[in-house]
């Protein structure tokens, strides 16, 4: 399911969450909105360059952290050194494959958290993220 936005859908989608749209912001922003997708930040200049794009390993991360920050894509974390952008914005949790890097969606109804902890006094709950991590069955 290809949701190509135009130039102008983007631009929208940027300027609703306070992005000032620049060209680079616009040409990593048609990466993201092309379909749901879990994209790494390399995976994201990868395929902006494939489009003709001419941008920098800096500005993909700066971006990615600041569409992080405006709410345009969460920021899942798998290990210490693999993180995630996942353009989907519905509640939704996480398999992710650790034999194939593979990160995959499943609907938060289908897990039940209770007896949560009290938060620390000053804080709210901003949200609950849950990676559960798994293999590949060896077949013996």
């Amino acid at each position: 399911m290809n949701q190509e936005l135009t130039t102008n859908e983007v631009i929208h989608r940027l300027q609703e969450h306070g992005v000032n749209p620049t060209r680079q912001r616009i040409d990593i922003a048609k990466v993201l909105f092309a379909r749901p997708q879990h994209l790494s930040a390399d995976d994201v200049m990868r395929s902006a360059q494939r489009e003709g794009a001419n941008i920098s390993k800096a500005t993909v991360y700066n971006t990615l952290s600041l569409f992080s920050s405006k709410g345009l894509v969460r920021e899942i974390i798998v290990d210490p050194s693999r993180v995630f952008y996942d353009t989907n914005p519905t509640t939704h949790h996480h398999f992710y494959n650790i034999d194939t890097g593979e990160l995959l969606d499943f609907d938060a109804s289908l897990l039940q958290l209770t007896n949560m902890p009290h938060l620390p006094p000053g804080t709210v709950a901003d949200g609950v993220d849950v990676v559960i991590r798994i293999r590949n069955a060896s077949y013996q």
